[in-house]
């Protein structure tokens, strides 16, 4: 859901209460009246949203308690949450659509991020290291010479290299530039990156569908400047 509803929605909270007590009717129907306005806005932006868990997630935060989800990835929710609503409104896409999309990728992630070697690293990013390196870490301007095999969820591949290939770690989508700087010479690692740091609300013509996690494994052969 937006950020942005959830912010105003709880600027109004405290301004209720920053006035002059009710009497207790008037305090249960404003309460009442603010939770009814929000389920209405919510109806219509999420449709499937998990009332227990919206619920809790507006009593801690009301209550000023230590929220479940960590804040790095509630902003990546709802980041992902508002792109997603943003391209519906420019593609006609409808938003059951855009929400089970970022369902699917959401439940993708969590089950990836249960395998056993996995690590998460910055993005959400996650990475097992299927064979170790020793040698140097790439400038993030500079170039890497790598073997790669890119593969959909389903475990469709969309794209490999035929041969070791150059890239510089600026022309490649976000997940590689964030992971690759960490990678030594020598290793080569599976990694699976989320939509936002691969191709988003967009994807990629007919081969990536919007709001799809990419698979990869890299081999990191050679680095230079």
């Amino acid at each position: 859901m937006s950020r942005y509803l959830f912010m105003s929605f709880f600027l109004l909270v405290p301004l209720a209460h920053a006035t002059d007590a009710p009497p207790s009717d008037n305090a249960h129907d404003l309460a009442y009246s603010l939770g009814a306005s929000l389920g209405e806005r919510l109806r219509q932006e999420a449709p499937d949203l998990q009332l227990p868990a919206l619920i809790e997630g507006l009593q801690q935060a009301y209550q000023n308690k230590p929220l479940a989800i960590k804040q790095e990835r509630m902003e990546q929710i709802l980041s992902d949450h508002d792109a997603a609503l943003a391209q519906a409104e420019n593609s006609g896409q409808s938003e059951p659509q855009t929400e089970a999309a970022l369902k699917e990728e959401r439940r993708f992630m969590e089950a990836e991020k249960a395998k056993p070697g996995v690590r998460q690293l910055a993005d959400g990013i996650l990475m097992t290291e299927l064979t170790p390196g020793n040698g140097p870490k790439p400038d993030i301007n500079g170039r890497v010479q790598v073997k790669y095999v890119g593969r959909l969820p389903d475990g469709t591949i969309f794209d490999q290299s035929q041969q070791p290939q150059w890239f510089r770690l600026d022309s490649v989508i976000a997940g590689w530039t964030t992971a690759l700087v960490d990678m030594p010479v020598g290793a080569k690692w599976r990694l699976v990156i989320p939509s936002a740091q691969a191709y988003g609300a967009e994807g990629a013509g007919d081969l990536i569908d919007p709001y799809t996690p990419l698979v990869f494994e890299i081999e990191l052969l050679a680095v230079s400047q």
